[in-house]
């Protein structure tokens, strides 16, 4: 089984998903083959955001590991903080907001 190791070098990207602010994006080296297209670790800006987008070909989850924030989803919204596992299913959209003074840290993993 090939090994899935994360960058330790962030790569700074702007208005992910037409949201607002910077976000540092560590990546993760995936196999060539099978369900995953995405696994990374997201340092969120205080007052940035990932903006609203739909998964029409696969699945997300969010993996809250510290900060504080405000996911939405198909016309909702809660609270997100440290702990909190995020799902999102194909045909849904998403978006997640930091609310905090510090960077907003979660985990994405995209799988078809």
């Amino acid at each position: 089984m090939p090994l899935i190791k994360q960058s330790d070098n962030g790569k700074k990207a702007a208005n992910i998903r037409g949201g607002t602010g910077e976000a540092l994006i560590f990546a993760s080296s995936l196999p060539e083959e099978g369900p995953l297209s995405l696994a990374s670790r997201i340092e969120l800006a205080p007052g940035a955001s990932i903006g609203l987008h739909r998964h029409d070909t696969d699945e997300e989850v969010y993996a809250i590991v510290s900060g504080r924030g405000i996911y939405s989803y198909d016309g909702g919204e809660c609270e997100a903080r440290a702990g909190d596992i995020f799902t999102t299913k194909r045909g849904m959209s998403h978006a997640l907001r930091n609310t905090g003074s510090e960077p907003l840290i979660f985990f994405a993993v995209v799988a078809e």
